[in-house]
């Protein structure tokens, strides 16, 4: 089992493409978060989360077995690695997190995805460069999952 949770941080102001937010993956042993670091590992993350998706698309189709994930603008990383039976284990720090099949990783990034999408439009100019970067990288994600 895998939940990520995508969070925009309160009090930064005017919202903009840049806001920074933090990443926070939970598995059955153990969690990994980007929130309360020092140095800060927070992250653009309406950026951060269509690098997410695009990162784990080679991972879903089965072009390679292995993928990392770095944010943009922090040192944040999640590690993805798909054995031979098709589980997928999530570490962070090289310690497993959890493991999930392809499917409930899939699932378990996608929602908070479209929740953040629908958030960064409510806040933002459907014409931003985030919002198109999120778009389009939805788009790809569930192509690869369908």
């Amino acid at each position: 089992m895998i939940r990520m949770i995508f969070t925009v941080r309160p009090d930064q102001g005017e919202p903009s493409d840049f806001d920074l937010g933090d990443i926070t993956c939970e598995g059955e042993s153990g969690s990994a978060t980007s929130a309360g670091h020092t140095p800060d590992q927070g992250m653009m993350i309406y950026l951060s989360v269509p690098l997410l998706l695009d990162s784990l698309h080679p991972l879903l189709t089965g072009e390679r077995k292995a993928v990392s994930f770095v944010g943009s603008d922090t040192s944040f990383r999640l590690d993805f690695r798909r054995d031979r039976k098709g589980a997928v284990s999530v570490s962070a720090k090289r310690t497993v997190l959890g493991k999930c099949s392809l499917e409930e990783l899939a699932e378990a990034v996608l929602q908070p995805a479209l929740k953040l999408e629908e958030e960064l439009r409510s806040n933002l100019p459907d014409e931003g460069g985030a919002s198109n970067d999120l778009a389009s990288s939805l788009a790809r994600f569930r192509a690869s999952i369908a």
